[in-house]
């Protein structure tokens, strides 16, 4: 990769840095710095934001930060000028060099990450390709699963010949809850042979105990794919803290680079695990990267990945977990138990961080929840969004970014209590 995209990320320091002393000492707690309204101004100055309306739906992707902005628009002025000299005779190295940084940042090898173009894409090479599967087994996903990825899993009959199970996670959700659920699950269906498993749930932002339940699971000889499009970035967590074998990811959302860019990881000794995909010669057969053919992509938002891991790790990963989980606090903890409001996702610091999810009690509809959104936005100007798929019913999602404040939590507070007393 050339110096400008190195200097891309590196000039991104000083800006955090004037945030003062806390922002360069490791020593001050991450719990400590997260209550810091001064601090993540500075954070916030970064950004870009629309005027009139407090963004609180940042699960659909990650804006970038204007340090990363930058950098992408100096990559893609540069690929457009040089076209496919570059493409061609310097592209190559530059991307071993990402998927390095990817590599590193996520605490695994660069031979078991694969680059995509989103987390979709990225389970859907390993749901797809998973060839352990015989015609008699089962595979295993829950309601709290992002729908493309049950879409996927419900694919595989037709082409595996397997039938698919379908749980719903319990609400409230407990830790052991959730770890007695897929055992329960496990032992009325002791054909399972498969579960996809979603770390960080997009729908109420609930966090499975993935680690344990993988582990009961391989005690059956039982494999788990990981979707962690929404924990990669937001948790503070390297994927082997996971235990897992197979993980699909995004960049684009909790670590802020360019819209188009995700990824895989495969566990060395579990690539033949999953088959080669409709790639050419080109890659070798027992190589990650024969998982996975998605075309030409966008260059400048490859290259751009260093940039946006630069500003993630110049704030720091435990930092960032704090601050969301802080902001997420602020409203779910101050309106769990307000009659009229129910929080859907658990207290418990284990099964949550910056996502969480609310109804009003007993309106469980789609149509409740849209309207309930389209209020908080039409009269408060708050800016949320409903989701659906949960088997208690709909809900409205509360996703904070960096870049909000503790007022635009308290102003999400009083709007709550407002549409609550009806």
């Amino acid at each position: 990769m050339g110096r400008r995209q190195f200097v891309a990320g590196a000039a991104l320091l000083p800006a955090l840095l004037e945030a003062g002393p806390a922002a360069a000492d490791p020593t001050i707690p991450a719990e400590k710095l997260a209550v810091d309204e001064g601090y993540w101004r500075t954070i916030a100055a970064q950004y870009e934001l629309p005027e009139g309306v407090i963004q609180l739906e940042n699960g659909n992707w990650g804006v970038m930060s204007r340090p990363v902005l930058d950098a992408y628009f100096r990559n893609q002025q540069m690929v457009n000028r040089e076209g496919s000299w570059y493409t061609r005779r310097k592209f190559g190295p530059a991307w071993i060099q990402v998927r390095q940084r990817v590599a590193d940042f996520l605490g695994v090898a660069p031979d078991e990450i694969a680059l995509t173009r989103n987390a979709t894409e990225a389970l859907q090479c390993l749901i797809g390709g998973y060839n352990r599967l015989r015609p008699g087994d089962a595979v295993l996903y829950a309601d709290h699963d992002y729908s493309a990825m049950q879409a996927a899993m419900d694919w595989l009959p037709a082409r595996r010949g397997v039938e698919v199970v379908r749980i719903a996670l319990p609400e409230p959700a407990t830790w052991q809850g959730l770890i007695d659920t897929y055992a329960r699950a496990l032992d009325t269906n002791p054909r399972i042979r498969l579960i996809l498993l979603t770390h960080l749930g997009h729908r109420s932002g609930l966090i499975l105990p993935v680690r344990e339940i993988i582990a009961m699971a391989s005690a059956r000889n039982v494999d788990v794919i990981v979707d962690a499009a929404h924990s990669v970035g937001q948790v503070d967590c390297r994927l082997p803290d996971l235990g897992a074998s197979f993980v699909g990811f995004n960049l684009h959302k909790w670590v802020g680079a360019p819209l188009g860019v995700g990824g895989f990881y495969i566990r060395r000794d579990r690539i033949e695990s999953v088959d080669p995909w409709m790639s050419g010669p080109e890659h070798a057969a027992n190589g990650i990267n024969a998982r996975v053919h998605s075309g030409t992509t966008n260059f400048a938002a490859t290259l751009t990945v260093p940039a946006a891991l630069d500003f993630q790790q110049a704030i720091g990963a435990s930092r960032r977990e704090a601050r969301l989980r802080h902001l997420r606090n602020l409203w779910a903890e101050e309106m769990r138990g307000t009659p009229g409001i129910e929080i859907l996702t658990p207290a418990d610091p284990r099964l949550s961080c910056g996502i969480t999810a609310f109804r009003l009690t007993g309106r469980t509809g789609m149509a409740d929840n849209r309207r309930l959104a389209r209020e908080l936005l039409e009269r408060f100007g708050i800016f949320t969004v409903e989701r659906d798929g949960l088997a208690n019913g709909a809900c409205v999602r509360v996703t904070p970014a960096l870049f909000n404040s503790a007022s635009d939590m308290a102003r999400l507070v009083e709007a709550l209590r407002t549409v609550a007393k009806g």
